[in-house]
């Protein structure tokens, strides 16, 4: 089994993990996941500076120095104040936000970039200072702009004065796991089968290996050997020579004795015979 220890993982603002770590803890009770949540700034320093050994991210990352492997992908949704005429859409167009200003990078999202208004007037004022998600969301608030986020994240720092809708038209968000390069600890290996859904017996799971390795070998053809050659064998020729011996036993036996007894009634028939012959001839 792989080593009793601390399994630390991190997770950006929107993803769940309590599935993962609830079936982590089913199998592998002897090593505890400690779970924190990171910012998608540090999503990927927190692993180069050792912080953590794992780490749930929002893609693209810069994947120098990681492996990554892709989850799941999230749904966009643009964020706007609750009067704002999104809210009119089931879901927005990208095209129908050309004239907005958006509170991000525009190089993250380029299908907009390439529509927008003020870009292509060169009136695009720079972005203000937002250290945190929630200083960008209390722009959107105060009607300086919009948010284009994953619903998962738009869900959790939902307010009431705000109003989210699918967008259409945008690459969808895509969610995670990343560690550092090089890393074959069997502790990680066995946490990236469980969030690819291997189940407990998976011969894929490092558990199971070692669980395989430490089972006792089965001697292949031994105990069948030992049947064949022992057991099996006596029997068979047992059987053979104990019925030939008997029959030939009884077999030279009875021809001895019915050979004696076909001797003695063959020359008392003789016998009998030779009498009646030798009368025949002193009559005549």
């Amino acid at each position: 089994m792989p080593e009793s220890r601390v399994l630390t993982v991190a997770f950006v603002p929107g993803v769940t993990p309590g599935k993962w770590i609830r079936r982590w803890e089913e199998r592998m009770p002897q090593c505890p996941l400690l779970a924190s949540p990171v910012s998608e700034v540090d999503q990927v320093a927190i692993l180069h500076r050792g912080e953590t050994e794992m780490s749930f991210v929002r893609l693209p990352v810069d994947r120098a120095g990681l492996n990554v492997i892709e989850l799941y992908a999230e749904i966009p949704v643009v964020v706007a104040p609750k009067d704002h005429e999104i809210a009119v859409f089931d879901e927005v167009p990208v095209a129908e936000l050309a004239a907005e200003y958006l509170l991000q990078d525009p190089d993250l999202f380029p299908e907009w970039r390439d529509i927008s208004d003020q870009i292509r007037a060169g009136t695009r004022p720079p972005l203000p200072a937002m250290e945190t998600l929630e200083a960008a969301l209390d722009l959107v608030e105060a009607g300086l702009g919009i948010l284009i986020l994953p619903m998962s994240v738009a869900r959790q720092f939902s307010r009431k004065s705000l109003r989210a809708r699918p967008v259409s038209g945008v690459p969808q968000p895509r969610i995670g796991l990343a560690w550092l390069e090089g890393n074959t600890d069997p502790v990680i290996e066995e946490f990236i089968g469980v969030v690819r859904g291997r189940s407990a017996q998976s011969s894929r799971q490092p558990s199971v290996q070692a669980a395989q390795d430490a089972a006792p070998k089965k001697v292949r053809g031994g105990s069948g050997a030992g049947k064949d050659g022992g057991k099996g064998a006596s029997r068979v020729p047992a059987k053979s020579s104990g019925k030939g011996s008997d029959k030939s036993t009884t077999t030279a036996g009875g021809t001895t004795n019915h050979g004696t007894r076909s001797a003695g009634k063959g020359a008392k028939t003789a016998g009998v015979k030779s009498k009646g012959h030798a009368s025949k001839r002193g009559r005549r």
